[in-house]
């Protein structure tokens, strides 16, 4: 696929971004010369993010539009999100351990074009602590999904699922280890079906 034809991908980080790192690996023309997709900016809310540097060091422009000035106005903050997204032509955003809520709004301008990966089998254990809630509830598997985003929090359509059992003895850092190297394979492929016009549930399994 030709450079121009690829879709052009913003990602979306509050921290060290290794789901980041891990799709743009992917997209490496060097990886993949066929790839759909290309990043274009990686955007973070907190400009201590490790993972910008990271971003950088790759080539890829990476931008802080830090949060804290705008507190009280969620409005404000997105629509300055929407700017630099619009500056580097973004058609789709991964969220990638991006810590802020989006409003309704900021979802409804990319809906359809805007994808997430949570660490839990969703519907199970939307919000935060999965690994310690899969744990606490006796659950026999866990893992991660990456889904469309929508107004609902966790929620839309799911675009893929990978899976691990718990383990006895497992902790909350041992599952939430495993879950991460699923995270870092499972994304990938659902980009690049997403970015191709694919929307096939992509499902995958613990080694």
């Amino acid at each position: 696929m030709s450079a121009q034809a690829r879709r052009r991908v913003a990602i979306l980080i509050s921290g060290t971004g290794s789901n980041m790192e891990a799709l743009l690996a992917s997209m490496d023309p060097a990886a993949d010369p066929e790839h759909p997709a290309t990043p274009v900016l990686v955007l973070s809310n907190d400009p201590r993010a490790a993972g910008l540097a990271k971003a950088a060091a790759r080539g890829v422009p990476a931008l802080a539009v830090d949060h804290k000035p705008y507190r009280g106005d969620r409005a404000a903050f997105e629509a300055a999100l929407d700017a630099a997204l619009e500056e580097a032509g973004a058609e789709l955003i991964c969220l990638a351990g991006f810590m802020r809520i989006l409003t309704p709004a900021f979802v409804a301008r990319w809906q359809g074009r805007m994808l997430n990966i949570h660490p839990s089998l969703l519907p199970r254990h939307k919000g935060l602590r999965t690994h310690e809630r899969a744990l606490e509830a006796g659950d026999a598997e866990h893992g991660c999904t990456v889904h469309e985003v929508t107004a609902e929090l966790d929620d839309g359509p799911i675009l893929g699922q990978a899976r691990t059992p718990i383990l006895p003895g497992d902790t909350p850092d041992l599952l939430a280890a495993r879950v991460r190297r699923l995270e870092h394979r499972l994304y990938p492929l659902v980009l690049r079906r997403f970015a191709a016009g694919d929307r096939t549930p992509v499902m995958l399994q613990d080694d």
